[in-house]
């Protein structure tokens, strides 16, 4: 090992030494810094709790002489208020012992009332009995004296308000009565003159049968053919009778339903015009002859919405119309009926104030049942709703169809004048002609109706069913009850009888004394 590395540890060693050293001395100074640090540090921790002990007893004795001074106001307020306290249930204490006082005052007031009532009650109980003795022997005397019993007397009293009361509400039903008659009668006459002044249809009365004319008698045996072959034909496709008898130069067309029969009269007319009546001939005029009366169904359906301006019609309800130009009732043409019917709505809805447009509908519709109701079973009412429902007709039209015969019961004013338009064009003369039988029918149930009222002696029914005239027995019907009786049989021809226009109920009551001198 040489010098030279042997000083190099040397000054190594001596190096590392040396470092320790610093160290330990860095070390050490450090140490009595932080000693000197802590000291000062106690030292001021120690003046700062003993000032903060300083001056927590500073404030716990300004926190002690707050409490007290509290608690010294807390107790005078509470002092004062228990005084208040005391004073009120005082006052309160007085005012119970007064109430109980005046309660004690009023009981005894109520005592003596109740004392004195107790006694004038004894005395009203003996007032009574000696009252109703003394009525009692009063009755007696009367009973004695008019020679009734108190159930006669009441009995008597009773016949005779009544009598009263049946004169007065007599005159008092003759005056009501003869007052709105009078307005009544005078606003009808008007609205109906002006109806039927403006409104003017004609009446075509046809029947069951049509009548055709022929040349000569030889072409009766024509339209019969060979062996029956060509009339069997005709009512084959027409669905008609066709009667053939003695009467010269004429055939017979009979059908229940209209349109066939017009088809069959059509048919032969052309069969005798053209002369050649074979059964594919017959056919082919059928065809034509149907053809022309659907085209005169359509065109005379066009021609009443025309004449009445009633628009908007389903097609059908057109052709509807226009079948019942071939329909007659009593006579008279339902289609001319239903336009007359359409206006004469139009003019009294007019003069009424109400939707014209919608009476006229309704009463050009009101009878649109008679032209399929020998097709279809039900009345022709039920009918006409039927197919007004079924072509979306309004609410209105529907009601005034079902109840222009009173099927129903009228509850819209349109309603209640398509039903009087129905009677003004049917009821007047000459409009409709009726069966006699039925007419006779007719005539002797309104006497029937008539005779079954106590005390009528006889009636007559006059004026072609329009009028009644009634004798009544004198003693058993007064004067006052003549007024009552005539409304009794009048309501009760309207609930039985079907009848066109009114009827006049006329009471006649006639007192005759005969005598002799001898």
């Amino acid at each position: 090992m040489t010098i030279e590395l042997w000083l190099f540890i040397l000054i190594v060693v001596v190096a590392v030494v040396l470092i320790a050293a610093a160290f330990i001395a860095g070390i050490l100074y450090r140490k009595k810094v932080s000693e000197r640090e802590i000291q000062s540090a106690e030292a001021q921790a120690t003046r700062i709790v003993n000032e903060a002990i300083k001056t927590g007893e500073s404030k716990k004795r300004e926190a002690l002489l707050e409490a007290k001074e509290e608690i010294h106001k807390s107790r005078k307020e509470f002092e004062r208020e228990e005084n208040e306290r005391r004073n009120e249930l005082q006052k309160q204490e007085r005012r119970i012992l007064q109430k109980e006082e005046s309660l004690d005052k009023k009981t005894d007031a109520v005592e003596k009332k109740s004392e004195n009532l107790t006694r004038k009650l004894a005395e009203l109980d003996k007032e009574r009995e000696e009252i109703a003795a003394l009525k009692k022997s009063q009755f007696e005397m009367l009973e004695k004296i008019s020679g009734y019993t108190v159930e006669e007397a009441k009995a008597y009293l009773i016949a005779n308000i009544e009598s009263e009361v049946t004169h007065e509400a007599a005159m008092k039903i003759k005056e009501i009565e003869a007052r709105f008659k009078e307005e009544a009668d005078e606003k009808a006459r008007e609205y109906i003159t002006l109806a039927i002044q403006r409104c003017a249809a004609d009446q075509v009365a046809e029947a069951t049968v049509s009548v055709v004319p022929l040349p000569n008698d030889e072409m009766k045996g024509r339209i019969i053919g060979r062996e029956g072959r060509n009339i069997r034909e005709i009512e084959k496709l027409t669905g008609v009778d066709l009667i053939i008898d003695d009467t010269p130069e004429a055939i017979t067309i009979s059908c229940f339903e209209p349109v066939r029969r017009e088809i069959a009269r059509l048919a032969l007319e052309k069969l005798i015009a053209d002369g050649r009546i074979h059964p594919a001939r017959i056919k082919e005029m059928v065809e034509k002859a149907r053809k022309e009366v659907n085209a005169t169904i359509k065109a005379e359906g066009e021609r009443a919405t025309f004449e009445t301006g009633v628009h908007g019609l389903h097609p059908e309800m057109i052709k509807l119309l226009g079948r019942q130009h071939y329909r007659t009732s009593y006579g008279q043409n339902v289609l001319q009926h239903s336009i007359e019917v359409s206006l004469i709505s139009g003019l009294l809805a007019s003069e009424l104030g109400v939707d014209v447009m919608t009476a006229k509908r309704a009463g050009l519709l009101h009878d649109i049942g008679k032209a399929i109701d020998h097709e279809v079973e039900g009345s022709h009412v039920t009918i006409g709703v039927d197919l007004a429902k079924k072509y979306k007709e309004n609410a209105e039209v529907i009601h005034a169809i079902e109840a222009h015969h009173g099927d129903v019961e009228p509850h819209t004013t349109i309603a209640c004048i398509v039903q009087a338009a129905d009677t003004i064009s049917a009821a007047r003369p000459g409009a409709r002609r009726e069966n006699i039988e039925n007419y006779i029918k007719r005539l002797e149930k309104l006497e029937e109706v008539t005779k079954s009222f106590d005390g009528v002696e006889s009636c007559f029914a006059i004026q072609a069913g329009r009028e009644v005239r009634i004798m009544v027995q004198p003693e058993k019907v007064s004067e006052d009850e003549m007024v009552l009786l005539a409304r009794d049989i009048a309501k009760k021809i309207e609930d039985e009888l079907e009848y066109p226009g009114q009827i006049k109920v006329h009471l006649l009551r006639e007192t005759r004394a005969v005598d002799y001198a001898k």
